[in-house]
């Protein structure tokens, strides 16, 4: 398998659907369109809607019920970062290598695009019950996971304690806490709903979940170590902020040695328990290991 070939083929089939659920620049209203296009398509590597894409078909999943869920998922990512930008925030110019959406906006319409792409997403996951009402149990159950995924259980729960206790050195414990609902909900909601749409049992759901928790940690684990070892031309945005920002990451608790290797612990277990699966699953794999051991 070529990876580099498939994965291209895979986000470009993203981008196609994407393209599709965008609302129409028209109205009063416009400019927030405007705004949210300008965020969503700014680039990246749409990891989370490629992990519920695979999921879906790792479960031999059929039928269009999972198209708005792709573009959900990767509105609620998206948001995410556009209020992470915010001066309030991380108060960064720079993401993906061009100016971020409150820089191009202004503060207000950074605000709203953020609260608009949140409410879209929903709405446009909600679009599913229409072409495949015969699923709607399923479609009720991803919806459900997706929305607990995103909220006060998952990753704003997760966000919330890493901005109320930024600028002092927290416990493992808790740097634990944030990095499991701050990035790892929203990969466990990509993979647990792609199982749920596909007719998966609970069961194998669960385990989706456990394999997303475990890949969640080991990828933010290794943004750290990027936002240590990188460089701003490859990575697109502003390195060392951890550090300016007095913040506590692996990096900064265990050291550069040993958050590398708990990226390949973390990762050695989630392809293991994938496996497990009995199931097709070489592209899964692949993933995994390219996005914990990206560069950028």
């Amino acid at each position: 398998m070529n990876f580099k070939e498939e994965y291209g083929k895979r986000v470009n089939e993203i981008e196609e659907i994407l393209a599709g659920y965008l609302p129409p620049k028209e109205g009063y209203q416009k400019t927030i369109m405007e705004a949210m296009e300008y965020s969503l398509t700014a680039g990246g590597k749409r990891i989370r809607p490629m992990l519920m894409l695979e999921a879906f078909r790792l479960f031999g999943g059929t039928g269009t019920a999972i198209r708005p869920f792709l573009a959900a998922i990767e509105m609620i990512h998206t948001y995410s970062l556009v209020h992470d930008d915010l001066p309030a925030m991380d108060n960064d110019d720079y993401r993906r290598g061009r100016k971020t959406t409150h820089v191009v906006y202004g503060e207000d319409i950074g605000i709203l695009a953020g609260d608009a792409l949140l409410n879209y997403a929903f709405e446009t996951a909600c679009t599913a019950f229409d072409t495949e009402p015969e699923n709607s149990l399923l479609i009720g159950r991803a919806l459900g996971i997706l929305a607990r995924k995103s909220g006060i259980y998952g990753m704003i729960g997760g966000q919330v304690v890493d901005v109320s206790e930024s600028g002092h050195q927290i416990s493992g414990e808790m740097l634990d806490f944030i990095y499991r609902l701050k990035t790892g909900a929203l990969i466990e909601a990509s993979l647990m709903t792609g199982a749920v749409l596909a007719g998966a049992s609970e069961e194998e759901t669960a385990c989706m979940e456990r394999i997303a928790g475990r890949v969640g940690l080991a990828f933010q684990i290794q943004d750290d170590i990027l936002d240590v070892t990188g460089s701003e031309d490859v990575l697109g945005k502003p390195v060392h902020s951890d550090e300016k920002n007095d913040k506590t990451t692996y990096v900064s608790w265990k050291g550069l040695e040993e958050s590398g290797k708990e990226v390949s612990r973390l990762t050695d277990e989630a392809v293991a328990e994938l496996k497990g699966l009995g199931r097709e699953s070489g592209y899964l794999e692949a993933l995994f290991r390219w996005l914990v051991y990206r560069e950028k």
